[in-house]
């Protein structure tokens, strides 16, 4: 049976964290992430966890200013990625949380590599016991964005030397930057941490579009993957009213 994360950052947007984990719960997630849990107390977003036993799964670093879209592949700019990446550390400790998803930002070219790689390499020095996460972007969304493919990030990831850094894999932007996910999911899984889900291309619920999930977590299956896919989806209804899609996939 194929298990689900609810990414909060997108369902019940509406709903303080805490209330957002208690709600995931009642409809049924098998565990929770987020994006910027840090203007929530990290004991009452603790407590939430604890009382509904539902693991959270990631939160990102800091996006940075407007249009930067993180800060880790920024030159010039390590001192506020790392004190980003040192907050996300902390703060994920001190929830339970599993992973850090490090965002590059917008940036490009050779010293954009190096700088993206040495902030990757504090971080997962600095949390051995985290999972530590990259993931490319599509460019309608974000625009300029360092990580832009799945060959990008492998190469990072085993160049780095850190058996804690892993690709975050999102069907929905992978979808819209190269296609193909059969054989990606087959090529790269060794390398994943994370795997969300939207439909393609209006980043909707995941039961239509170019997509067919059916086939993505059967494979999913085979390949032995057993951790809960994020449904990192825009609810167009309302998040209660949006959840008919999360029945059938279970079962597939």
């Amino acid at each position: 049976m194929t298990r689900f994360s609810a990414n909060l950052g997108f369902l019940w947007a509406d709903l303080p964290l805490p209330a957002a984990v208690r709600a995931a719960a009642r409809a049924g997630f098998d565990a929770v992430e987020c994006h910027w849990p840090y203007d929530t107390p990290p004991a009452d977003l603790r407590a939430a966890l604890e009382e509904t036993g539902l693991p959270l799964l990631g939160l990102n670093t800091l996006r940075g200013k407007e249009g930067e879209n993180g800060l880790a592949a920024l030159p010039g700019r390590d001192r506020e990625a790392r004190i980003a990446i040192d907050q996300a550390i902390a703060y994920a400790r001190e929830v339970g949380c599993e992973a850090v998803h490090v965002m590059a930002g917008a940036a490009e070219g050779e010293m954009a590599r190096r700088t993206f790689m040495g902030n990757l390499d504090h971080a997962c020095r600095s949390a051995p016991d985290l999972m530590i996460l990259i993931e490319p972007l599509n460019r309608h969304d974000a625009p300029g964005y360092f990580l832009q493919g799945s060959a990008q990030a492998a190469r990072i990831i085993e160049q780095s030397g850190h058996d804690n850094l892993r690709l975050m894999f999102d069907c929905y932007h992978m979808q819209i930057t190269e296609g193909d996910l059969t054989r990606s999911l087959r090529r790269l899984l060794p390398l994943v941490g994370h795997v969300q889900i939207a439909s393609v291309p209006d980043r909707g619920t995941p039961d239509h579009g170019e997509l067919d999930y059916r086939h993505i977590c059967a494979l999913l299956r085979e390949l032995g993957w057993t951790r809960p896919l994020g449904a990192e989806y825009r609810p167009d209804r309302g998040t209660e009213r949006s959840l008919d899609w999360m029945a059938p996939l279970r079962g597939t």
